[in-house]
């Protein structure tokens, strides 16, 4: 596994990092508590240290899964990244969807970033982690009801507290960026990233690249489109979000299993799965610091690990590089 500091940090994150949205199983159609927590524990084995949730994910469920997860391991061993600014519980700020909690009851979920909402967010997190300290601290999605510099005063509070030891963002533009940086420094930007999803390219990475930010890059696998597992008559789970992307129709899933036939011979030339190297090559691409990669399970877990341990020529990349681009 390679490691690599966060922005200006100390802070050493494994550049695969266990993305625990779906293991809260909210959105994914379900979860088995003992298959993620098992997940998360054998990544660790194979030197995945860094694992990523939200309170969003399960409504406190993914955020308690990793708590258990990690409970008899070093803390100093494990960096939590976990976020605030997403309430379901609370009827303020901008209503960001409608959706079902893991029961099948509505809830309503709004984008909220204020004071005294972030303070108590904060403290739920580290009851349900069972820890004192959040290393990084990210806003989930920009709040446009609070000021800015509300917000991340309420996390410079939190950090002179000790609760928290970095802040980031996810979701936000340069220009948003710029703005929270005249309040607190900020250490990364977690944005989505991939073969099919390369928007953030344009303003967002030259950014972070300029100014020392580091990018998080989430669901680079295209939330599993780009394992090629998936095909154009593929059934969904009820509950399962991705049946409604405009990724996951026929059409799309159709030309994306061109491209991954295309680059297929690469990884078979180093005995890896589609997965493992659309994991190796998003890392190689200038700005990104780490691949956020989701597991189900213990072995889903550790072959997202061990796409670290290939190695591309600059020919290999090259060719991926022109095959994305055709795309």
């Amino acid at each position: 596994m390679e490691y690599r500091k966060l922005g200006h940090s100390d802070l050493k994150v494994s550049a695969i990092t266990f993305g625990a949205w779906a293991a809260g199983g909210w959105m994914w159609g379900s979860t088995d508590r003992n298959e993620a927590i098992e997940a998360i524990r054998a990544c660790y084995d194979v030197g995945v240290t860094s694992i990523d949730t939200a309170p969003i994910y399960g409504q406190g469920t993914s955020e308690e899964i990793v708590g258990e997860a990690i409970k008899n391991i070093s803390r100093d061993k494990v960096q939590i990244l976990t976020k605030f600014g997403m309430r379901w519980d609370l009827d303020k700020g901008t209503l960001a969807m409608n959706s079902k909690n893991n029961d099948g009851k509505d809830i309503d979920i709004y984008k909220y970033a204020g004071k005294e909402s972030i303070i108590f967010e904060c403290e739920q997190s580290l009851k349900r982690l069972g820890t004192d300290y959040i290393d990084l601290y990210q806003i989930h999605w920009p709040d446009v009801t609070t000021p800015i510099d509300e917000t991340f005063e309420a996390v410079s509070r939190l950090i002179e507290q000790g609760k928290v030891r970095f802040a980031g963002v996810c979701n936000y533009d340069a220009q948003q960026m710029a703005e929270a940086e005249k309040t607190l420094k900020l250490v990364s930007n977690q944005i989505p990233f991939s073969m099919v999803n390369r928007g953030i390219e344009e303003e967002t990475v030259p950014y972070c690249i300029e100014n020392n930010k580091s990018i998080l890059a989430y669901s680079p696998l295209e939330r599993g489109l780009l394992t090629g597992k998936i095909t154009p008559d593929y059934k969904f789970q009820d509950g399962d979000h991705r049946a409604n992307l405009p990724h996951f129709q026929p059409e799309f899933i159709q030309k994306t299993n061109q491209l991954l036939d295309k680059i297929k011979p690469i990884a078979d030339e180093h005995n890896a799965s589609l997965g493992q190297l659309v994991l190796r090559w998003t890392i190689e691409r200038p700005g990104m610091t780490i691949a956020l990669a989701g597991a189900r399970n213990a072995e889903q877990a550790v072959q997202n690990a061990k796409s670290m341990d290939i190695k591309l020529s600059k020919d290999e990349i090259k060719t991926i590089d022109d095959l994305v681009n055709a795309f």
